[in-house]
This record gives C-alpha cells, structure tokens and sequence, in this order.
C-alpha cells in the first residue's frame, strides 16, 4: 500500500474533474414511477396525484440512476481513474456515508432530465471503525430542458477494511466471561412522541387521527400530512397487520443486535405501516404477506417495545 501522503497526493488531482457530462436520464419523469415510489413510501399526499401531479422532491436521485444493469455510459474516464487508483492502493471496500440535495422546482411527468456531475472533494486520509480510507464528494445538478432544478451531492467513505482481531486464546480450564450484552439505543422521546410511549408502557399501540380530516398517521407527528391541522386524538391499533416489505441486516454489526435478523415494514390493519421487528420465526422465514400479531417485549430492564410475532396456522402464517 502506498504512503497516505503520496495517495492524497493523487487523488486530490481529481478536485474538480467532470464525472459525467451531459448525461441523460434513462426514462422522463413519469406517473408510474411516482406511483410506485408514493405506494413504497406510504406517502398520500394529493400533490403527486391527478393532471397536476408533481413528482415527490425526494425521487430527484431515482430519476438519474442507472439501474440495475449499472450502466456507465455517461461515466467520465477520470471517475473509472480515481477509482482504480483507490483500489490499486488497498482502499478497496465502499458505503455511502450522506448526501444534501436542494430542490429549486418541483418534477412533472414529461420533463426530461440531463445531468452533470462534478468531483467536489477527496478528504485527507480518515481513521474510521470500518478502517481508514477517503471520503469522496460528487455534486450532481439537475437541469430540464435545460433549467436547472435540483442538485445532488453525494458522499462516499473508499476505505481499506480494518482487519479483524482474532479472539484471544483461553486457557485450558478456564471459563471465558460472560460477555456483557450492551443496551438497546433508546428513542428520543419530546412532547410530540412521549403519548405514544405511555401507551406502549400500557400495552397499547396509539396511532395519531387528525381532528380536522380524519387522515389515521404513523409515525407520530406534530401536525397532519394531509390538511396540515395540529389537531389530533389516538386511536388504538387492533393489533393485526401484514408483513409489507422486510430486509435482513448482515452487516454491519451493532452493539446490542445479533445479525442475522430481519427488520419489516407492517401494515397494520388500520392501513398504516410501522416498522418493527418479527419475532416467532427465524430470520429467514420471514414473508412478505406474512399475517403477524402486535406483541410486547421487555427489553434492558423496564423498557418495552411493541413487536409482531409471526401468526401460525394459517395459509399466510409462519409456515408460508
């Protein structure tokens, strides 16, 4: 590997130089997209529907990516170069750490989007726990027919995985520790939360009603996402719902989990979604369409947690 100071060296020669020019995205902004993303995201908001429909701000990137055959044809020869030379010197693993976007119009179905993208900045050599590397900027902006519209910048940590300490020999005899399991983060709890979490001390799962249009919100929030009108009641979940999406967490490792596990998105029966996790079954048995019951779970002493626990017995049961 070579020396931190002749790599930065380098790599700040690329400050500046395009990533892409003038590229195109691969579809124009389109209703079936924006449906999808709205369906994916829960998000009912009346703007992104009808012959009026804007695109929600947040799909800026979806509409400039590739895809899934990760094609690179509007890629520049320097951003291929800059990372060669990153993997060439040891720096060879890759997260994605933020990004910042700014909005200067709303989308509309029809509009089609170039863009360009620029490298912005390569951070000196960082120490970090998933191992020292380079934290690369991009700014992307957005234009259509030629006005800009948005820009994008992302962040990336190029890095060289810290190597993993093999676990000290014990000797013969002699019983290893217990380890000692560290405590579950806990939730910021305000005045806009802190209902929510009285009711989950009480066994109940309180979900927020707007006093104004009757629109039923999860999570908690201080005003309605629908009409905007601060005024609220609760009603109480019935405690039924269906796993709508799930992911299972590999890596990387958090203190006080145990990967594998499965993280889902459920639906509950009163036609918000929640996320949570699934208990009754293993990790791998998890299903999207999975009928699931709201349950409580203790957790680092007194502090519980509403859980849904995978229903047996039917066709849409844990046995599914």
């Amino acid at each position: 590997m070579r020396p931190a100071s002749d790599v930065h060296h380098l790599l700040k020669a690329f400050e500046g130089r395009p990533a892409a020019v003038s590229a195109s995205a691969p579809d124009p902004v389109n209703p079936p997209m924006i449906r999808h993303w709205c369906e994916a995201m829960g998000d009912t908001n009346p703007a992104y529907t009808g012959d009026d429909a804007i695109a929600p701000p947040t799909m800026l990137q979806a509409w400039t990516m590739p895809g899934l055959s990760g094609a690179t044809s509007s890629r520049t020869p320097a951003y291929d170069e800059l990372f060669a030379l990153l993997d060439g010197a040891g720096y060879t693993a890759v997260v994605a750490t933020d990004c910042e976007q700014e909005y200067v119009r709303p989308l509309r179905p029809g509009d089609r989007l170039t863009f360009d993208t620029v490298i912005e900045a390569v951070s000196p050599r960082k120490a970090t726990r998933l191992g020292a590397g380079y934290f690369i900027t991009t700014m992307m902006r957005v234009r259509a027919a030629g006005e800009l519209v948005g820009t994008h910048r992302f962040r990336i940590l190029k890095y060289a995985p810290a190597p993993v300490e093999p676990a000290p020999v014990q000797p013969a005899r002699e019983q290893p520790p217990a380890p000692i399991r560290p405590a579950r983060p806990r939730p910021v709890i305000n005045r806009d939360n802190a209902p929510f979490w009285e009711g989950v001390a009480a066994h109940k799962l309180l979900i927020q009603r707007c006093t104004a249009c009757g629109t039923l919100r999860f999570p908690w929030l201080p005003g309605c996402g629908r009409c905007g009108s601060p005024g609220w009641r609760t009603v109480e979940a019935c405690g039924s719902g269906t796993v709508h999406s799930y992911v299972v967490v590999h890596h990387p490792p958090f203190p006080a989990f145990d990967p594998p596990y499965a993280v889902a998105l459920v639906e509950l029966a009163e036609g918000v979604r929640m996320i949570s996790n699934i208990t009754g079954v293993p990790y791998d048995a998890v299903r999207i369409g999975m009928s699931v019951d709201l349950e409580f779970i203790r957790v680092d002493g007194e502090w519980e947690l509403p859980v849904f626990r995978a229903r047996s017995g039917g066709p849409e049961g844990a046995a599914a």
